[in-house]
């Protein structure tokens, strides 16, 4: 592996700000690179302030806060009036993608993630994505298999240069993701609902990268 992956927590969808503390404590250690903000549906300026109340949360700490909402939300103006570092689709065509770039232009980054087909993960990427989330919790909740994050994965992260983020659903499949060469893992409910709190499950996740840069 020629770099350890690195870190992407996944929050749950958050309705108002009593989630921060516990994201601040996550991202303390200084391990994670990136964290994205799962918003629920609400009007414009709703979403604009409960960025502006979560992202120090992230920021502070080094990590880039990457947005994302349900409903029909104006990503590009949540994302530039909240402060955050970027905006995630899920689902989204290449014209959208192209749309929000040119909103945004190169002054924040562009995820893209819900992709069903090896096809639509080459168009977004020609799209001008700034990277791709392979595996994230389906809407109602539900996780592809692990053996097919793992095969997407480990193909664009061979054959494509933009940057690929797995998610992990347990800390124990970390390994085999990271074994993937994809850039990023991504982790949700392994953090938040980890025994010891979700300081100590960043640094477990980080131990265990750590573990493996230094085996290869």
């Amino acid at each position: 592996m020629s770099e350890s992956a690195r870190l992407y927590l996944v929050t749950p969808v958050l309705e108002d700000a009593s989630f921060a503390p516990m994201l601040a404590e996550a991202c303390k250690g200084g391990a994670v690179a990136a964290v994205l903000l799962r918003l629920a549906a609400a009007d414009e300026r709703s979403l604009i302030n409960l960025v502006k109340a979560v992202a120090p949360s992230a920021q502070e700490h080094g990590a880039a806060l990457i947005v994302t909402a349900e409903g029909e939300a104006d990503l590009a103006n949540v994302a530039v009036r909240g402060g955050a570092d970027g905006a995630h689709l899920s689902g989204a065509t290449p014209a959208q993608i192209r749309e929000l770039r040119e909103r945004l232009k190169g002054d924040r980054a562009i995820g893209a993630g819900g992709i069903r087909a090896k096809d639509d993960a080459m168009s977004l990427g020609e799209a001008g994505v700034d990277y791709l989330l392979f595996g994230e919790p389906r809407r109602d909740g539900s996780l592809p298999s692990l053996e097919s994050v793992a095969e997407r994965a480990a193909w664009w992260a061979e054959i494509f240069e933009t940057p690929c983020v797995a998610f992990a659903p347990s800390l124990e499949a970390i390994e085999p993701l990271a074994a993937t060469q994809a850039e990023f893992i991504a982790l949700g409910d392994a953090v938040w609902t980890y025994p010891e709190g979700p300081a100590a499950a960043v640094k477990a996740a980080s131990d265990i990268l750590d573990r493996l840069e230094a085996s290869h």
